[in-house]
């Protein structure tokens, strides 16, 4: 049995935490190459000095925060990124709630109260971009300066990048609204994925031999309009699919919405909580004159969506468990 992912919060009792921890410090978006840098730098430094190495994350965002009215693609949500972190060998995550207070501590104050005085820090992995305190003054060059005094190690890592391209998380929403999902993929490390709940539908799908599970996305996500190849994890249960993702300009034009047909699957879905992870982009979404014609689409875009999955069996996003 995996150990148990421990999550560390504001609230959290001092007695409660994990004290002398090597933290892997970040807003780790998505959980990319990039950040799973940082995190085996922290896990590698934890295994050297007998210590268990957190996440130190943030929430929300801080460009949340910072631009509150500026619509934001976030690649996880709370929960997802907490998913992604407890699968990666991390012992747990702090999660510090990023508000007007912690917006306007300055860096020393946020090494020295937060870091060394209530997590008692033991060593720390940073990206080689990341800024933090008020003013974005601190940095992993004011880290490296200031660990001999602290008596703590610090890694800092350089970018990771994929021909000649960093990995980002800005490059992935990038990549994602074209619908290119091999690249996003890549930088990733694993398929992007959305959890969400199954809703009730028009169920136009049934009668066109073709019933979904209906998703309502973010309504910030920016993951381009189109049919995709889906690999849809319940609990650890693993399911084929093609997924819409679109207004369905052949009906109502209406909000976006995620519609995930299952292949070889029967039974009910309402209000089961559903993993959905993008494996291929086959077209983008079509207006069509008739449903013989959309049936007939569909029917080529499921032969389409087999072939995706059959060259990528495995793929999907590796998930740890967050009480």
């Amino acid at each position: 049995m995996a150990p148990q992912f421990t999550v560390i919060r504001d609230t959290t009792p001092d007695s409660a935490i994990l004290k002398g921890a090597v933290v892997a410090m970040g807003n780790f978006d998505g959980v990319h190459l990039g950040h799973r840098a940082v995190i085996a730098a922290a896990l590698e430094m934890g295994r050297a000095h007998g210590r268990p190495a957190l996440a130190l994350t943030f929430e929300p965002h801080p460009r949340r925060f910072f631009s509150p009215n500026t619509p934001q693609f976030r690649l996880t949500d709370e929960r997802a990124k907490l998913r992604l972190l407890a699968g990666t060998g991390l012992a747990g995550a702090v999660v510090m709630t990023f508000d007007k207070a912690r917006a306007g501590t300055s860096a020393q104050d946020f090494i020295h109260h937060d870091l060394i005085g209530r997590l008692g820090i033991g060593g720390i992995a940073v990206g080689y971009d990341f800024h933090f305190g008020k003013g974005r003054v601190g940095s992993p060059g004011l880290l490296v300066n200031e660990a001999p005094r602290l008596g703590i190690e610090v890694d800092v890592q350089p970018h990771v990048d994929i021909d000649e391209r960093p990995v980002s998380s800005s490059a992935i929403r990038i990549a994602l609204a074209e619908g290119q999902i091999d690249e996003a993929t890549t930088m990733l490390g694993a398929p992007w994925f959305i959890t969400g709940k199954v809703i009730h539908g028009e169920k136009r799908g049934r009668d066109l031999g073709y019933p979904t599970a209906n998703i309502r996305l973010d309504a910030n996500c920016g993951l381009k309009h189109g049919i995709y190849a889906v690999r849809v994890g319940r609990g650890p249960e693993r399911l084929s699919g093609v997924a819409s993702f679109g207004r369905r300009p052949t009906f109502d034009n209406g909000a976006p919405l995620l519609e995930i047909f299952l292949f070889d699957f029967k039974g009910d879905l309402y209000g089961q909580a559903l993993d959905c992870a993008f494996i291929g982009f086959i077209r983008e979404e079509l207006k069509f004159d008739s449903l013989e014609a959309l049936i007939r689409q569909m029917d080529d875009d499921s032969v389409r969506a087999r072939a995706m999955l059959a060259a990528a069996p495995d793929a999907f996003p590796r998930l740890g468990t967050v009480d």
